[in-house]
């Protein structure tokens, strides 16, 4: 699986933010899939707005080097870089705050994969399977070779449909390269291609909302996004408040001891 591509992506401008919003509401990731159309309706509310949005690096990681942020699962940066480019089609940066890479999404789901959960650590491993269109429960492949498989099988789709990298795409091909992963169209070993993408995205999620000490939700703008208050001990000083009280967010690592 090791290898020195070093390619870098070749970053797009001027993303449509419409678009973008149309495909995570709009089609079986908002209505249906793993997680459930209720839960993510209200999931999007906050994050969807009818305006146009030019951003200058929506594509691109954060300028600002984190020394904490670095690849233990993913040893072929080719991998990682078509990783990065679906999170944000996933969960694109819009007005109302940052996108997955900003969130530090990517390395969310390295440190994952790198962990217990990735090598299904735990799991019941005795099968039976179901060989080549089951879920990523029923599959006998464990989550990081599905990730791995998933995502190369993105790059192959590329090359296929617009004979471009994936990570060279524009906005609306990136769409809809995920779209034929939803609908169950693309082959793949071990898994269908729709239990993938609903893995991916859920996976997405949880690196954007998660508390920031398992890697993800950086400086916990996700939290902020929603005025969500974090691992909050007690509200006991504030339970008796008639109007919504704005909190600063808590993370878990505030409760260490320094």
């Amino acid at each position: 699986m090791a290898d020195n591509n070093t390619n870098n992506p070749n970053e797009k401008n001027d993303v449509t933010d419409p678009s973008r919003r149309r495909f995570v509401k709009n089609t079986g990731f908002a209505v249906g899939g793993v997680a459930g159309g209720a839960l993510l309706g209200g999931l999007f509310s906050n994050r969807s707005k009818d305006t146009t949005a030019s951003k200058d690096s929506a594509k691109a990681p954060a300028k600002e080097k984190r020394y904490e942020e670095a690849r233990i699962f993913f040893t072929r940066f080719a991998d990682f870089a078509i990783l990065e480019q679906a999170v944000e089609t996933i969960f694109p940066e819009d007005d109302n705050g940052p996108g997955a890479i900003e969130l530090g999404v990517p390395y969310f789901i390295d440190r994952q994969l790198a962990g217990p959960w990735g090598m299904n650590a735990g799991d019941y491993r005795q099968g039976s399977f179901a060989h080549g269109n089951g879920s990523a429960a029923d599959s006998i492949l464990t989550r990081g070779e599905i990730f791995i498989i998933g995502l190369r099988k993105m790059e192959e789709e590329s090359q296929k449909r617009f004979s471009k990298k994936f990570t060279e795409l524009e906005e609306e091909q990136h769409i809809e390269v995920l779209k034929e992963f939803e609908a169950g169209n693309v082959k793949m070993n071990g898994i269908s291609s729709d239990s993938f993408l609903g893995l991916l995205r859920n996976t997405t999620l949880e690196g954007a909302y998660a508390d920031p000490l398992y890697g993800g939700n950086r400086d916990m703008k996700g939290w902020k996004m929603k005025e969500f208050p974090g691992a909050v001990a007690s509200y006991a000083n504030m339970i008796e408040e008639k109007e919504f009280v704005k909190m600063d967010p808590v993370s878990l690592t505030d409760y260490q001891q320094k």
